[in-house]
């Protein structure tokens, strides 16, 4: 059975704080788990509920209670299983390919899924400002099914970063060049800005193109959201 240290632990990993000094976080549900298990993320520890022991036999794991499970977990509906993976190593950005940088993105779900956009298109590299959501936030990691481990996520001061990569930047705004009629390289950086307040004048200042999704319909939505806006740009950098 699982100890009480363990579970004071999972407890802790519910704050940035604690995830930052232990190096640790956490994900739950077997899908996940399993692709994480799949990858050379070192684990510390897996808990199993008894009815879903048999999808891990060939791991070393502590049974858990449904009920102690109840009181760490970060969901409503506990899916039976929840691993402590250890955060890789930090590395200097990789600057070749696309890479995309956020700025500023608060909503776990929106980084989520720019993370499983990012896996998805091929982009290895994501920069993120100082102030954009923690991507071991664990609604985060739940958004990303996984494509946490396969992603190099680096925290920076991004007006820094943009001042001194030699790829062209590229930036989403209302009022820029529509992005159907661009020819985009093969590689570069992709800024998209705060759900509420796009690009940051901080930021701004350093973009070389602006780019933007032409609307079409008559509707009176502002904007799109995030996450689907970078979707629609990646989609047309692959594109060619």
């Amino acid at each position: 059975m699982v100890s009480k240290k363990w579970l004071k632990v999972v407890k802790r990993l519910h704050q940035k704080k604690y995830r930052n000094e232990e190096s640790l976080f956490f994900v739950e549900g077997i899908k996940t788990v399993k692709e994480l298990l799949a990858t050379q993320l070192p684990l510390e520890k897996l808990l199993v509920t008894q009815e879903h022991r048999d999808a891990f036999n060939t791991y070393e794991f502590d049974i858990i209670s449904k009920e102690d499970l109840a009181k760490i977990s970060a969901l409503r509906t506990p899916p039976g299983v929840l691993a402590v993976f250890r955060m890789p190593f930090k590395t200097e950005v990789e600057e070749k390919g696309w890479i995309v940088a956020l700025d500023d993105v608060r909503d776990p779900g929106n980084l989520g899924t720019i993370i499983r956009l990012c896996d998805w298109f091929g982009v290895t590299q994501l920069v993120c400002s100082q102030a954009t959501v923690d991507c071991y936030n664990p609604k985060v990691l739940q958004a990303t099914m996984g494509s946490i481990a396969r992603i190099a996520i680096t925290y920076l001061d991004l007006p820094n970063f943009l001042s001194q990569t030699k790829a062209t930047v590229y930036g989403a705004f209302m009022e820029g060049d529509v992005v159907y009629q661009k020819e985009l390289p093969a590689s570069g950086v992709l800024v998209m800005g705060n759900e509420a307040n796009g690009v940051s004048e901080s930021v701004a200042k350093h973009i070389s193109q602006k780019i933007s999704i032409p609307q079409f319909g008559k509707a009176t939505a502002e904007s799109l959201n995030v996450a689907t806006a970078t979707a629609i740009l990646l989609n047309e950098i692959r594109r060619g």
